[in-house]
């Protein structure tokens, strides 16, 4: 019994043997196959790499399709070595299985494949590129990658900020440096006794000899607001390169110009200012009250009569005599 039960094991043992040694010039061939495509892979994604490297606007867009066409290179180089391993396989097979998996799959990382989605999207519609300045939501940086999954960029401080592309695509995104000039603008705020016109030419004359503000398109000055304590004027100019670091440095320049040639010629700057009222205007200084004044309406209708402190003084007594002399009758 023992005897058979060994000589059943042993013989499936040399059946597997036999098979194995029979299978392993197709393993070897499959082996090379599949190397010989996994090289062609790495050799194609970097024709790829390289062809797009000189043109700015296409660099990341072909880092993602060599990695895309890498990809596609070994699935098939996997597919020729099993059917050299297996004559019986049949790529539909593992479509099909993939096909049932894919629906599984698509729910367990569905984060994940709307990223990748979003971010070929924007590799195709290029809304901004690589090494723009751009402003998304709290952050505001210089895009660093464009990744399938999600975009880098570095904050003006020195932080990474890695934003996922299904954030980027769908939510609003500003672009500073989309064209190659750029409009700054600043309130300036001057004293309501100052001569708007003469406070025009004045800022005008402080930055006209500024390198960085651009002739044309020409700046110019704006009266925007009368405010509180001031009336404000709105200075607009151009710059170019439109990047963060020009626009801080002319910012700069052209408020220290504005300060200093405004101040030099007399014009107010004023600080915020209230003015607090701690009496009704109804006493007899108050003059015509039935004009507009602080704190009392102006109409055609009739107006308390005026009050001093002497005649109410003088009425709170007679009122009180009065009641005496009630009291005492």
């Amino acid at each position: 019994m023992n005897s058979e039960a060994v000589s059943t094991a042993w013989g499936k043992i040399q059946a597997m043997t036999n098979s194995l040694i029979a299978l392993l010039p197709n393993l070897v061939l499959a082996l090379i196959v599949f190397a010989i495509f996994w090289f062609a892979a790495v050799a194609f994604k970097s024709v790829v790499k390289r062809l797009t490297r000189r043109h700015r606007q296409a660099r990341n867009l072909g880092l993602v399709l060599g990695r895309l066409s890498q990809g596609v290179v070994i699935l098939i180089g996997l597919f020729v070595a099993l059917s050299i391993v297996i004559p019986s396989f049949k790529a539909g097979d593992l479509v099909q299985l993939l096909g049932i998996s894919g629906v599984a799959i698509g729910f367990a990382f569905r984060d994940i494949l709307q990223n990748f989605l979003a971010g070929i999207l924007i590799l195709l519609t290029e809304p901004f590129q690589i090494d723009d300045q751009i402003v998304f939501k709290n952050f505001e940086g210089t895009v660093e990658e464009i990744q399938t999954r999600a975009t880098t960029i570095r904050t003006y401080d020195g932080r990474r900020v890695v934003i996922p592309n299904s954030e980027l695509f769908t939510n609003s995104v500003t672009v500073n440096t989309s064209w190659e000039k750029r409009r700054l603008q600043y309130d300036v705020g001057i004293g309501y006794g100052d001569d708007i016109d003469r406070v025009k030419q004045l800022i005008m004359e402080a930055i006209a000899n500024l390198e960085d503000v651009l002739k044309e398109p020409a700046p110019d000055a704006l009266v925007m607001e009368l405010a509180e304590s001031t009336v404000n004027i709105r200075v607009r100019w151009w710059i170019n390169p439109p990047r963060r670091a020009e626009a801080l440095d002319t910012r700069d320049k052209i408020l220290t110009a504005i300060k200093n040639k405004l101040t030099a010629n007399g014009i107010d700057l004023p600080f915020p200012t209230q003015q607090i009222l701690f009496h009704d205007q109804t006493e007899e200084t108050d003059g015509d009250r039935s004009h507009q004044r602080e704190g009392w309406p102006a109409g055609n209708k009739d107006v308390p009569n005026s009050r001093s402190i002497s005649g109410s003084l003088r009425k709170l007594v007679e009122m009180r005599a009065q009641r005496d002399g009630n009291g005492n009758g």
